[in-house]
């Protein structure tokens, strides 16, 4: 089963003399996993959770089993949280590559080769991290940053190799990117985690499909983690930047694997659990897209009689988050308003699907 058909966000962008004056964004109609999930055992949901979500399956089949488990009072042994923590980070590796080259490099015919390379190399790395028994392997790691590095993308360091194709689109989006002002910026992070635990399972039943912090809407997603982690000083940013951060990320992941992949040089609230209460737990994943959030809530019999989930898409392309704090106020002119609102979209989520249209408010 895949649940993907309508999982799409219609965006309308209302234009006066070229000036975006508002954002519509209609979301995505979220799959009805509670209902599905419903009165089953929960150890039976973890093998279809791969067939029910098309993007970061391995994060959003952790964090339904770290839920589970918490629920249930279960420990976790070192080995099974190395073997979580390293998957995720493949996973993670993996999605995040290959949105470098969803409209980024799609149509760069001479950097072909080193694509196919790095993502055979990629998927490979991904198939070891899913056996338990085997680690990832150094040596795939070094072969990816080789791959990479043909590309442009430096072994360590930020600045990308100059005329390199990574580089040209950097500097191709920051010369016709739109740029968007700091203002009143925040990020989603592990901090926020057990506010949105206790929410997920509360009263309130458009939070899942409407989710705010008191009022705000932050961002999730490689640039928000660089921000939160990196402490840098917030100056106008745009795809360019967002693009940067993803580059910086797959490039300190392969890192720490190829160091060993040790739990506890892990980054910082990779994985989280929480506990409601007796039969009631959240998990926090830090997937490609952002943070993800699963919770549950058990019967006496282990059946789950509640499920709830958070995904990145429900912040970033919120009414007001992100996506429309980028566009307001920008000056968008035909021919090249269609590539600027995409690159947009694609910085935030280079794998969501989307329909897009403009409207000119004096044609109201």
């Amino acid at each position: 089963m895949n649940l993907t058909a309508s999982n799409k966000i219609h965006v309308r962008v209302l234009l006066a003399a070229d000036v975006v004056a508002s954002v519509e964004i209609l979301p995505r109609v979220r799959p009805p996993l509670g209902r599905i999930f419903a009165g089953k055992q929960a150890s039976s949901l973890l093998n279809a959770v791969p067939r029910l979500f098309a993007l970061c399956a391995a994060a959003q089949q952790t964090a339904l089993l770290t839920a589970i488990e918490t629920a249930r009072d279960e420990v976790i042994t070192l080995a099974k949280k190395q073997h979580r923590i390293a998957l995720i980070v493949t996973e993670r590796i993996m999605d995040l590559a290959r949105g470098l080259f969803v409209g980024h490099l799609t149509l760069d015919v001479a950097s072909a080769a080193a694509i196919r390379s790095l993502m055979s190399e990629l998927s490979a790395l991904v198939r070891s991290a899913q056996r338990a028994s085997c680690p990832p392997q150094r040596d795939a790691t070094a072969r990816i940053a080789a791959a990479l590095a043909a590309l442009g993308v430096p072994n360590e360091g930020r600045a990308l190799r100059s005329g390199s194709p990574l580089s040209l689109r950097v500097a191709a989006l920051n010369e016709a990117g739109l740029k968007s002002a700091p203002a009143a910026y925040s990020f989603l992070s592990a901090v926020d985690d057990f506010n949105i635990a206790k929410r997920l399972l509360g009263d309130d039943s458009t939070f899942c499909d409407c989710p705010d912090l008191e009022g705000h809407v932050p961002e999730t997603g490689p640039w928000a983690r660089q921000m939160t982690r990196d402490r840098f000083l917030l100056r106008p940013f745009g795809a360019a930047e967002r693009l940067m951060a993803r580059i910086v990320e797959i490039v300190r992941l392969c890192a720490w694997l190829e160091a060993g992949a040790q739990p506890d040089t892990a980054e910082h609230g990779i994985i989280e659990r929480y506990k409601l209460g007796p039969g009631r737990a959240a998990a926090a994943v830090e997937c490609a897209r952002g943070r993800l959030y699963h919770a549950v809530e058990l019967d006496a019999q282990g059946r789950i009689s509640r499920f709830e989930f958070l995904a990145p898409t429900e912040w970033n392309f919120h009414k007001r988050g992100p996506l429309v704090r980028n566009l307001q106020g920008a000056v968008l002119t035909a021919p090249r308003r269609c590539d600027a609102v995409h690159a947009v979209i694609a910085s935030l989520d280079p794998c969501v699907g989307f329909t897009l249209n403009f409207r000119e408010l004096r044609d109201a």
